[in-house]
């Protein structure tokens, strides 16, 4: 499972009592012939002899076939390994998400026999998805179904080698996980074992972490823009084309914008620093988002919409960082940190923000060792049968504070205030009060960070006594409020005093305009700003994602004048 420890044992075969008939089925779904009739015009026949290779795992210009007649075997590749994952017949098609985002298949297609085929395209098959419901809907949830498939089984073309005591592994893991990218796990400190791995590349134990890809390539502690490289994560950028509408962030405000600008009809590009989701994206469980009463993981809710986004035509890119906004009137320049550059007739700045550091001298040194900013299960692993503390006061700090109670010894929730009811949502108060496992101590500071290579202890302040305690706490979830995410911004659109963008009525004043500026519209005009990088504004999920859908109207109105 991704995520976990790797253990050398033996994947259920498919079709075991672990993948039932029906799940199969549900995966690799039969067209009808009337469904067959309505995607002929689409595509186009090929004869393929039998034992020909039609897909090649890491292919990046594919489509989807289906197989009119003969027979086509889907096959997981591990090293010079095969295995067979499923034979389609009559009806049968290839595909699965990365279709939809342009990237690498992660299976091998060859047929069993002499076939005749049904090649579709991707563009084809994207105007399908958008304009027949029922064939979009067979479509999506194959690929969904075949996507959770690759995930718990770990089919993909990357290994990643390091320590849960590394933060750059911990960086790097959670860069996969959600993004989902399938790939298996190494832990040095569980396999002794992998020491012969390392050794087939050159690769000393000192260089953890070790990403290897598509089992030739390995990288010794790549940044997340070049694992995304590594995995073909990104199509390239058109430098000279100019977007209708770049979208900077793809949290849910960004990617709401993007939802609703693609199915407009608008050419979006979306430019995302680390993965789909933005902090709701690192949330154990969102329960008071509408339409979800059972709550939704903001991994799980972030990688729908992404998908949504992509289904609609928007072009999104992971790994790539806003730098600099250029322009002072349409069409504007984003130049990215990897040299190159974006532009487009509007842009929504949707970059949101980061959780707060503590002011203390030693932090950046227990970074991923010790003290995190997110509460995945990735960090869930890491801090299992452990004493935790959970440091904020809001519905991030409660939400994390419950998830982690599932897996560690005991969980502190530090909190400056004297309680949590000028912050929280009264349901998370209720379940954290009722909780054995959770122990509020307010009015309480973390002073001191003490370790040597990781976190060891920290020592706690309590505000109203003056009382100190030293505890043997190794990890630390800062949930402290956020800052915006705007230095890159200083100088094109104007800040408040705390760097959150003016918007509307707000930036009146020097607007170069006849008309005043829209409700969500910067100091520059065609520049808007959504979600929690914006002044004030409503910091939840469900108003960032109004935002971002709300601003589109907006962006038609400009591209219009």
């Amino acid at each position: 499972m991704i995520g976990e420890t790797y253990r050398m044992e033996p994947m259920p075969a498919p079709g075991s009592p672990l993948d039932s008939p029906e799940q199969i089925e549900a995966r690799f779904p039969t067209l009808d012939a009337g469904q067959i009739a309505r995607l002929a015009a689409f595509g186009r026949q090929l004869d393929v002899q039998a034992h020909e290779v039609i897909l090649e795992r890491g292919d990046l210009h594919h489509g989807i076939f289906v197989v009119l007649s003969g027979s086509v075997e889907v096959i997981r590749v591990s090293g010079d390994s095969e295995t067979v994952l499923h034979v389609l017949r009559r009806g049968g098609f290839t595909g699965d998400v990365n279709l939809l985002s342009g990237r690498g298949t992660l299976i091998r297609g060859r047929t069993l026999e002499a076939s005749t085929l049904l090649e579709i395209d991707r563009a084809n098959l994207r105007h399908i998805m958008q304009t027949d419901t029922a064939l979009g809907e067979i479509f999506l949830n194959a690929f969904l179904l075949r996507r959770v498939y690759q995930l718990s089984n770990s089919i993909g073309d990357a290994v990643l080698i390091g320590s849960n005591h590394s933060a750059d592994t911990l960086r790097l893991r959670e860069f996969l996980v959600r993004n989902g990218q399938p790939h298996t796990y190494l832990d040095v400190e569980v396999d002794p074992d992998i020491q012969s791995v390392l050794d087939q590349f050159g690769v000393p134990l000192a260089e953890i972490p070790v990403l290897i890809c598509r089992g030739t390539l390995a990288l010794r502690n790549p940044s997340n823009s070049e694992a995304a490289a590594c995995l073909g994560l990104n199509a390239g950028i058109d430098h000279a084309d100019v977007s209708d509408v770049v979208v900077v962030g793809a949290g849910p405000s960004g990617l709401a914008a993007a939802v609703y600008g693609a199915s407009e009809g608008l050419n979006v590009l979306v430019l995302e620093k680390n993965a789909p989701g933005g902090q709701a994206g690192s949330s154990s469980k969102i329960e008071n988002y509408l339409g979800f009463p059972m709550g939704i993981s903001g991994q799980e809710l972030s990688n729908r919409a992404f998908i949504q986004a992509e289904k609609f035509g928007a072009h999104i890119t992971i790994a790539r960082s806003a730098n600099r906004l250029k322009g002072s009137q349409p069409p504007y320049t984003i130049e990215l940190d990897d040299g190159g550059s974006a532009r487009g007739r509007t842009v929504i700045i949707a970059a949101g923000g980061r959780y707060r550091r503590l002011d203390l001298p030693n932090l950046a040194q227990f970074e991923g060792v010790g003290v995190y900013y997110g509460a995945t299960h990735v960090e869930a692993g890491i801090c299992r049968d452990e004493e935790i503390a959970v440091v904020g006061g809001g519905n991030s700090a409660g939400q994390a504070a419950v998830f982690l109670s599932g897996t560690a010894r005991h969980v502190y929730l530090v909190v400056r205030g004297p309680c949590l009811a000028k912050t929280m949502s009264r349901y998370l108060i209720s379940r954290i009060e009722a909780s054995p496992m959770i122990t509020i101590m307010a009015w309480t500071r973390i002073e001191a960070l003490e370790g040597d290579k990781r976190l060891e202890r920290v020592l706690l302040v309590n505000a109203k006594t003056g009382a100190s305690e030293t505890r043997e706490i190794q990890h630390v979830f800062m949930m402290t409020g956020a800052d915006p995410n705007t230095e890159w911004l200083r100088g094109s659109v104007t800040l408040d005093a705390n760097g959150f963008i003016k918007t509307g009525a707000e930036v009146r004043d020097g607007w170069p305009l006849h008309r005043p500026p829209y409700l969500l519209e910067t100091s520059l005009p065609g520049v808007f700003a959504v979600g929690d990088i914006r002044a004030d504004s409503v910091k939840r999920v469900a108003s960032a994602v109004g935002e971002g859908s709300m601003v589109v109207q907006f962006v038609h109105k400009v591209l219009a004048e």
